[in-house]
């Protein structure tokens, strides 16, 4: 339930208008992702929650806009998420960190680095570039939920609403395969290896 608010955030909180969380819990998940946005902040290209930290692809459209829209995505579900557990205080150990993202070489590195995240719940070794199972490693990630590896991979479903799929279709000629993403960030890591 935490993921599946986190992504309905992720989409809601995405309007320069104020956000108003009351709005959410009178709406179905689906429904949530259908609500008319007025003027985005930013244009969501990848995203991936884990259990201890989120990736975000984002590109501003408003001046100022991924300040405003990560201040209102950290405040707003900072406050679901104390209401629910009856805590006080900050969630997040540090402010978001930002890094830009200079050509499309690197965005589609990072994409496929975002995309690619998980890979790591199911082999925690993958970053030293040991896979013990790469059948299973791609099956779970092309059905890891909380990511949007799914939509780059043509799931139809209601969470790509949140992305920009204008961005998206212009910066590939065609998406790569998930075997081709796994395979290459594989190869990517094990050389590291050497």
């Amino acid at each position: 339930g935490d993921y599946a608010r986190f992504i309905e955030y992720l989409y809601a909180c995405n309007d320069a208008h104020p956000f108003r969380r009351d709005m959410l819990t009178s709406h179905s998940h689906a429904s949530i992702l259908q609500i008319e946005r007025e003027e985005p902040l930013v244009a969501v290209i990848a995203y991936c929650l884990m259990p201890n930290h989120f990736h975000l692809v984002l590109r501003e459209i408003t001046e100022g806009g991924i300040k405003c829209f990560m201040q209102k995505l950290g405040t707003a579900y900072t406050m679901y998420f104390n209401a629910k557990n009856d805590r006080i205080g900050g969630l997040f150990v540090r402010p978001f960190r930002a890094k830009h993202i200079h050509n499309d070489v690197y965005l589609k590195h990072v994409i496929q680095y975002v995309h690619l995240n998980p890979a790591e719940l199911y082999e925690p070794e993958w970053k030293d570039g040991v896979v013990n199972n790469m059948r299973s490693l791609k099956q779970n990630l092309g059905v890891y939920p909380y990511s949007s590896l799914g939509d780059f991979i043509g799931i139809q479903r209601a969470e790509g609403m949140i992305l920009d799929q204008n961005m998206t279709r212009s910066l590939y000629d065609s998406l790569p395969s998930l075997a081709e993403s796994v395979h290459g960030a594989a190869d990517y890591y094990s050389s590291l290896r050497w």
